[in-house]
């Protein structure tokens, strides 16, 4: 003998928690669209890491509360007793079992879950397309020397953090003063810093020259990209706090101490007509750390 306990069969009309649970796990795959679209956008225009982020999680998120939604509430889990021996179904309970997964109110058949699925597994996987540009080429891209260029050209001013253009007095001696390329204050590869030091003391001709004993070179560390902000006023030099690389200032910024190899890059400057300091090119050598082409 079959029984059934708590309804199922094919025809009737989904209850009201039914109804309830189909809109959340639609809410919740159209969420995890729009996540996906979301990261689509923000990898298209450009990239942020922390927004790519919070739209992947969105994404993953609300495809794992739909499944969990429709796995727990929609899909039918039995009902049925069996009060026979023997544990092969009778043709009654076949029917039965066929019946409710295959009706058209059935929760694993209605197909406005099914369209939000899909649209939600669409997007992510448009979504992870996108990071492949990264890895391909593409006709015009330059990567390496992308990685060369940075804001300082000639004829561009050097300001300080405040974007105010900068005099050579504006420089006192041994004092280390950043500077930036006017215009581009947000540029991850364009900080610098200056510092008036006694040309007398040059064991090595700056890189970039000098005016009058102003030296500009290159804020980021050789090593991992740090900044070098302390500034050893005694020995000339200046520290990475980060893994205590030392370069000295008297020496063309050559590395001294740490496991920095390489020298600071220098910055060609001069006075232009309006009295403030320029740019007469770019670094002598790309800043930062090394990459797959520069050790």
């Amino acid at each position: 003998m079959v029984g059934q306990e708590g309804g199922g069969l094919s025809g009737r009309c989904p209850s009201t928690s039914e109804r309830a649970a189909s809109r959340r796990v639609v809410a919740a795959f159209l969420t995890s669209a729009a996540g996906g679209m979301g990261f689509a956008v923000t990898y298209s225009l450009g990239g942020n890491t922390r927004w790519e982020g919070v739209c992947l999680a969105v994404a993953f998120a609300g495809l794992a509360v739909g499944l969990a939604v429709w796995g727990r509430r929609l899909v039918p889990v039995g009902g049925y007793v069996e009060e026979h021996e023997g544990f092969a179904p009778t043709p009654a309970e076949q029917a039965m079992s066929a019946a409710v997964l295959t009706a058209p109110d059935s929760p694993v058949r209605r197909r406005g879950l099914l369209a939000a699925l899909g649209l939600a597994l669409t997007a992510l996987g448009a979504a992870a397309l996108f990071p492949l540009r990264s890895l391909l080429p593409f006709p015009g891209a330059r990567p390496v020397q992308d990685l060369k260029d940075t804001p300082w050209r000639p004829g561009v001013r050097l300001v300080d953090a405040d974007g105010r253009p900068l005099r050579p007095r504006d420089v006192p001696a041994d004092t280390v003063v950043g500077i930036f390329p006017e215009g581009h204050l947000d540029a991850g590869d364009g900080p610098a810093f200056a510092v008036r030091l006694d040309p007398a003391r040059f064991s090595r001709p700056p890189s970039g020259g000098h005016l009058d004993g102003l030296v500009v070179y290159s804020l980021l560390c050789t090593h991992a990209g740090c900044p070098v902000r302390l500034y050893l006023k005694g020995a000339a030099g200046v520290l990475c706090p980060c893994h205590q690389s030392s370069f000295d200032l008297l020496a063309d910024a050559r590395p001294v101490a740490g496991p920095a190899a390489r020298a600071l890059p220098g910055l060609p400057i001069e006075v232009g007509p309006d009295g403030f300091l320029r740019a007469t090119g770019d670094f002598t050598a790309p800043p930062g750390a090394g990459f797959w082409s520069r050790p």
